[in-house]
């Protein structure tokens, strides 16, 4: 499907059933569209016989299989070990629990860092785990000049209190990157934990947990093509040391003792068909992290051209401003017109079978920061199956929009 030259975006597209009904879809960063090989994974674990984990019956032992799977994949989607791959409903859901968990060790003088670039799973959870234990939340500001969080903005707040550091890979409002390595490095010499939001840039990017420095990742399988659940990695060792609420009889073991009930068997079995169908875009050769590093490099080379060309026709465009302006960026751009509410320009790309969506989605603390308040803007995001059809499709609308 790809080689280290080229991306068949339309072979990729024909995998995708629902670009058939004849939208552009530039919605992705809310919940990407789904390939067939995702879809038919889902139902054929839907129909397949099936029962709660064990060794015992065929039943048993297909739920066993498809939980074992779906670590792996994920482990090597990320670079992490498969057995600190937490499953839950969402990665709001989770991080909510690991908050709870985290905190529990918390107390009056310890300190927690959040940051206004991030997605607000990545802030309210913090900001009331450590309400309820007497600790003090401590903002890491976002640059609204150039949509930046910086290092020296994270070291600005750490001290030696600090308990735990929570970090976007990116921001899913405008698309920012920010060196995470650094952040988590500096996290980690206050010796603090790193909790990184890896939701938006594991859609973009090959992703490797090692070399973030993040003690615990999260990410969400729908948005990489996907079925919706969402999950959080780390080492097995960390996972140990925490004690979430559960049930009695439930097992104690990690990972499983954060995994409350009975697991979505076939959303898992969709999560591995995801990570392979990424693997594949990396070709044949090697074992499924490297072609996933391949196909993710692929994917990123291909998305970043589209971005570039909505980036230069957008900035011929009378009364509009683009804030996603940081260095090192997803495809994931944020507008507003000075005439006229984002929301009114969704509405119109409608119209038209472009599917572009307004708001500041949950990054509110990021639009309130660039003086968007809880209304954010129009926000166009580029996926694996974005083509250039689909950016002249938006472009010509983006042109209609009358001048005030």
């Amino acid at each position: 499907m790809t080689t280290a030259t080229t991306y068949d975006v339309a072979a990729v597209r024909a995998d995708f059933p629902a670009l058939r009904a004849g939208a552009a879809h530039f919605d992705g960063p809310g919940g990407s569209q789904v390939p067939r090989q995702v879809a038919h994974a889902v139902a054929a674990t839907l129909g397949s016989p099936i029962a709660n984990r064990g060794s015992v019956t065929e039943a048993e032992r297909t739920a066993d299989a498809v939980v074992v799977a779906a670590r792996a994949a994920v482990a090597d989607l990320v670079g992490g070990d498969p057995g600190g791959v937490v499953f839950g409903r969402s990665m709001t859901q989770l991080t909510y629990d690991l908050s709870r968990a985290l905190a529990a060790g918390w107390g009056p003088g310890d300190e927690v860092v959040v940051t206004r670039l991030d997605h607000d799973a990545n802030v309210r959870p913090w900001v009331q785990a450590a309400a309820a234990r007497g600790a003090t939340v401590r903002w890491a500001d976002l640059d609204p000049a150039t949509g930046e969080l910086t290092p020296e903005a994270v070291a600005a707040v750490l001290t030696d209190r600090t308990r735990l550091v929570a970090v976007t890979g990116a921001s899913n409002l405008i698309g920012t990157r920010p060196d995470v390595p650094a952040l988590t490095a500096l996290a980690h010499e206050a010796g603090a934990l790193a909790y990184v939001d890896g939701v938006h840039l594991t859609a973009h990017a090959a992703v490797d947990v090692a070399a973030l420095g993040a003690d615990l990742y999260a990410c969400s399988p729908y948005k990489f093509l996907g079925p919706h659940l969402g999950c959080v990695v780390a080492a097995p060792a960390l996972l140990e040391t925490l004690h979430p609420d559960k049930l009695l009889p439930s097992t104690d073991a990690v990972p499983e003792r954060f995994e409350l009930g009975t697991l979505p068997y076939e959303l898992l079995a969709g999560t591995t068909a995801a990570v392979d169908y990424l693997a594949a875009l990396g070709g044949t050769d090697g074992d499924r992290r490297s072609r996933l590093v391949a196909g993710l490099a692929a994917v990123e080379a291909h998305e970043d051209r589209l971005r570039r060309r909505v980036e230069d026709a957008v900035g011929e465009l009378p009364g509009v401003t683009l804030w996603s302006r940081a260095r090192h960026r997803t495809p994931t751009l944020l507008l507003t017109w000075a005439d006229r509410p984002a929301a009114e320009v969704s509405r119109a790309l409608a119209a038209r079978g472009v599917n572009a969506p307004a708001g500041s989605f949950y990054a509110i603390e990021a639009s309130r920061r660039l003086g968007l308040g809880d209304t954010g803007g129009l926000r166009v995001g580029m996926a694996p199956y974005t083509d250039d059809s689909d950016v002249d499709r938006l472009l010509e609308g983006l042109r209609a929009v009358p001048e005030g």
